[in-house]
């Protein structure tokens, strides 16, 4: 028995190398392709600084698809699956529907990407490298993007329905919403804060601008200049941050300080409650909201990544291989 101990031991120490090693596999790493597609970071930015100078409002719709990719089911690239005869996507959830975009511009950064690297760069990590560029285009604060994720070869239309939060929530259910993928309430607030660039449709905002109260008297009639209040004009825009909507920064939080904020679910967040002093804090601190922002949108890449074994590379975004 003795003599059989050390070639046991060896054997359960292998096992666990194995095991941990392809643990280690399966975390998100921000030099995960380093290796295999040195060049993915300077094709993706150069994508989105093409697309962004043809259109400001560029940056803000490819980081809202990250955030709603994210939100449902995790980054799995799931919101850019197109509908077929036999396949519900998101696209056509109701917080999407009409409202979502710049699924052209992901379509541009995954064929330079192939061209580099094919097969290599999931479309979920061509997303959360797509927002943090858009970011730091705009003027805001840059991060390191954890990656690593594969791409979803499902997706669930009631999820995006149920679970990416909508612009009439009140603060409860946003701080529940955010909580429900493990985001704290100030992961939530920071994150709203992106809103300080991207353009609202009148729909989303009519009930607020004509029924509110806590609303500044002057930047309500402004609004109601471009959105009737009847059916008409739905799809007439408006910018989220009314002071420098292509910027990234934070006078979005100055806003909800003067009752400037269009949406209802942003006006909360600064009503009399327990999330007024941190919007007060990004409002008098740019550095801090833009630390928290950083720290907030890793946090959110982090949410359910399919990775190892799980989920495919897309060649193409918009269908399963």
């Amino acid at each position: 028995m003795a003599s059989s101990f050390p070639s046991m031991f060896v054997v359960i120490l292998s096992l666990l190398l194995v095991f941990f090693s392809g643990s280690s596999r399966a975390q998100l790493s921000t030099t995960y392709y380093s290796k295999t597609c040195p060049n993915v970071l300077t094709k993706v930015k150069s994508a989105v600084q093409s697309a962004i100078s043809k259109e400001k409002r560029a940056g803000a719709a490819l980081l809202r698809l990250h955030f709603h990719d994210c939100f449902v089911n995790g980054c799995d690239g799931s919101v850019l699956l197109d509908d077929t005869s036999s396949f519900t996507g998101e696209k056509n959830a109701n917080p999407n529907k009409n409202s979502a975009r710049g699924f052209d511009v992901v379509d541009d950064i995954k064929t330079e990407v192939e061209k580099a690297c094919p097969g290599v760069v999931s479309c979920a990590d061509i997303l959360a490298i797509a927002a943090r560029d858009s970011v730091t285009i705009l003027g805001g604060r840059s991060w390191n993007v954890k990656l690593g994720r594969r791409d979803a070869t499902t997706a669930s239309q009631s999820a995006a329905n149920n679970g990416i939060p909508q612009p009439t929530s009140s603060l409860s259910t946003l701080i529940s919403d955010f909580s429900n993928v493990g985001l704290s309430t100030k992961d939530m607030i920071a994150l709203s804060g992106a809103h300080t660039i991207g353009q609202a449709r009148c729909t989303s905002f009519r009930a607020r601008i004509y029924n509110e109260t806590n609303i500044d008297s002057s930047f309500a009639t402004t609004r109601k200049n471009n959105c009737p209040s009847g059916s008409s004009g739905d799809d007439n825009f408006a910018p989220l941050d009314v002071q420098t909507p292509t910027t990234f920064d934070n006078n979005y939080f100055k806003n909800l300080v003067d009752k400037k904020g269009i949406l209802h679910s942003d006006q909360v967040l600064f009503d009399g409650g327990s999330t007024d002093s941190q919007v007060r804090t990004y409002s008098n601190n740019p550095s801090t909201f833009s630390a928290d922002f950083a720290a907030a949108m890793i946090k959110m890449g982090d949410i359910s990544p399919l990775t190892g074994s799980n989920g495919e590379i897309r060649k193409n975004c918009r269908k399963a291989n």
